[in-house]
C-alpha cells in the first residue's frame, strides 16, 4: 500500500510541476482564458475544448500548424476532433470558400453547391440513395432518430453504453438532463449476446438502433466486425432501422467505415469534416425512408434548418470530397494511421509501460492502461492524471491534441511530423516511466 501511494503522490507532484510550468510559459493566453471567465461560464463555449490548468488561445492555424497566442506553434493533432482533415489553409478549400461568399452569403433559396455536394455524397456510400443536409452531426443524429421513428412507426432507441452521439444524445455517464428526451435502451458495446438479448426483449418497441461503428469520443474503440454483422442482422429480421453514426468514421474510406467493413445501415449520419472546415451534418438512407421527408408529397415530414444548405459549407464540402478527398487519397490516409497507431504501441512495449493506442485509421485514443479495450467501461483510465502529464509534456514538445487522448491525422501533415511526434511521445515516456509502469 505504501508503494502505491509514494507513487500516486509523485504524479501528482509531477503534474502540478509540469501545470505550473505550463502557466508560466502561456501567460498571454492565462489572461485571455480569465478574462472570457467573466463572460462565458469556466471562459468556454465549447465544453470538450477545456482541458486543465487551462486552454490555451489559438491565434491562427496554417497548414497542420497552430500558432497561439503566447507565439508558440504547435502540429495539430487534434484536427478539430476529425473535422479538419484539410489542415487550416488548403488553398482550393479557400478558394471554394471565397467564391461562395463573393456570390452571396444568405440567399433563402437552393444554390448551385447542395446538389453537387448531394451527388458525390450519394455516389460515394452504397447505403445512401438521397440525404438532407443539417448544421451539425447532433442535427444529423437528431433527424435520423426521427427517421427511423417515423419509418417504423416505434418509438424507442437504442443506444450504447459510453456512446456519444452530440450535445444532446450524450450516454456516457448516466443521463444527462440536456439530453432529447427520446425513450432508449441501452446497451453494452461490442457484446453479442447481452445486446441481442436485449433487441429480442424489445424488438416491438424499438424504432432503430444507434451506434458508432468505432465509438470516438469514448475512447476510439472499433466494435468488432462479428458484433456489427449481428445486430445487421438482427435489426433486418425485426423491422428496426440501423442507424450508423458516421460523424467521425466516414474519413476511414471514400465510402465511410461501412465500405471498409463492408455491413451496411439503413440510415447513415456524416459531419465533421464534410462541410471542408465549415459546420456540417447530413442524413441518408434509402429511398423509401428519405421519401418521408419530400416536401411535394402529401404528409411529408418538414425538415427545417435555416443554414442547412448554406454556401461556405456547401462549396467547401463539394470541393474538398471531389477534388481532395478521393479514393485513394482516403485509403492512403487511413493505411497511414494504422502504421502510426503500430508505431506508438512499438514505443510504448520498447519502454515497457502501461499504456496503449486504439483506433481506426487517422483517428487514434491514448489509454493510460495496457488491459484490452473493447467498450468505453473497459476503457476509462486508471488515473486521468497520467492522461494530462503527458498531454501537457506533449504541449510543451509542440504538439497538440485532446486531453483525453484523442488524435487524428490530417491531409496537410508531412511524414516529418509524424516522426517528431514518435520521437516527443518517447521522450515524455521515458521521462515518466516509473509514473506510467
Amino acid at each position: 500500500m505504501g508503494k502505491i501511494e509514494k507513487k500516486h503522490n509523485s504524479l501528482r507532484d509531477a503534474l502540478e510541476r509540469v501545470s505550473e510550468e505550463f502557466i508560466t510559459n502561456n501567460p498571454i493566453s492565462y489572461e485571455s482564458w480569465k478574462n472570457a471567465s467573466g463572460f462565458m461560464p469556466g471562459g468556454n463555449t465549447r465544453t470538450v475544448l477545456h482541458y486543465d490548468p487551462f486552454p490555451v488561445t489559438m491565434k491562427g492555424g496554417n497548414g497542420a500548424c497552430l500558432e497561439d497566442l503566447d507565439g508558440h506553434h504547435y502540429i495539430d493533432f487534434l484536427g478539430e476532433y476529425s473535422a479538419g482533415l484539410y489542415g487550416h489553409s488548403n488553398s482550393e478549400i479557400v478558394e471554394a470558400l471565397k467564391e461562395a461568399i463573393d456570390g452571396g452569403l444568405v440567399l433563402g433559396a437552393p444554390n448551385q453547391w447542395e446538389t453537387k455536394l448531394a451527388e458525390e455524397i450519394c455516389n460515394r456510400f452504397n447505403s445512401i440513395d438521397q440525404i438532407r443536409f443539417t448544421n451539425s452531426g447532433t442535427e444529423a443524429n437528431l433527424m435520423a432518430i426521427g427517421a427511423a421513428r417515423a419509418y417504423t412507426g416505434k418509438d424507442t432507441i437504442m443506444v450504447f453504453e459510453g456512446g456519444y452521439h452530440g450535445g444532446v444524445l450524450y450516454f456516457k455517464s448516466g443521463s444527462s438532463p440536456l439530453n432529447a428526451p427520446y425513450p432508449v435502451i441501452k446497451a453494452p458495446y461490442n457484446d453479442i449476446a447481452g445486446t441481442l438479448a436485449l433487441i429480442k426483449q424489445n424488438a416491438n418497441i424499438l424504432a432503430g438502433v444507434l451506434i458508432e461503428p468505432m465509438i470516438g469520443s469514448g475512447g476510439c474503440i472499433p466494435a468488432s466486425t462479428e458484433f456489427l454483422q449481428s445486430l445487421r442482422d438482427i435489426t433486418k429480421d425485426c423491422g428496426i432501422c440501423l442507424i450508423f453514426d458516421e460523424v467521425m468514421t466516414s474519413r476511414s474510406s471514400a465510402g465511410g467505415l461501412q465500405e471498409r467493413l463492408g455491413i451496411y445501415p439503413d440510415i447513415t449520419t456524416l459531419g465533421k469534416y464534410m462541410g471542408g472546415g465549415a459546420s456540417f451534418g447530413a442524413f441518408g438512407a434509402n429511398n423509401d425512408i428519405m421519401a418521408l421527408f419530400d416536401p411535394t408529397k402529401a404528409n411529408s415530414l418538414a425538415h427545417a434548418g435555416t443554414f442547412n444548405n448554406n454556401v461556405m459549407s456547401m462549396a467547401a464540402g463539394y470541393t474538398g470530397l471531389s477534388k481532395l478527398f478521393t479514393s485513394d487519397v482516403a485509403d492512403q490516409l487511413f493505411d497511414q494511421g494504422e502504421k502510426f497507431k503500430s508505431e506508438l504501441n512499438d514505443i510504448i512495449k520498447k519502454r515497457d509501460v502501461s499504456l496503449q493506442v486504439t483506433g481506426v485509421g487517422s483517428i487514434l485514443g491514448l489509454h493510460t492502461h495496457s488491459e484490452p479495450v473493447s467498450n468505453p467501461v473497459t476503457a476509462q483510465p486508471a488515473n486521468l492524471e497520467k492522461l494530462k502529464l503527458i498531454h501537457l509534456e506533449m504541449m510543451a514538445h509542440g504538439f497538440t491534441y485532446a486531453q483525453r487522448g484523442y488524435l487524428t491525422l490530417n491531409l496537410a501533415m508531412v511524414p516529418g511530423d509524424l516522426e517528431r511526434f514518435k520521437i516527443a511521445f518517447d521522450e515524455v515516456i521515458l521521462k515518466h516511466d516509473d509514473l506510467l509502469s
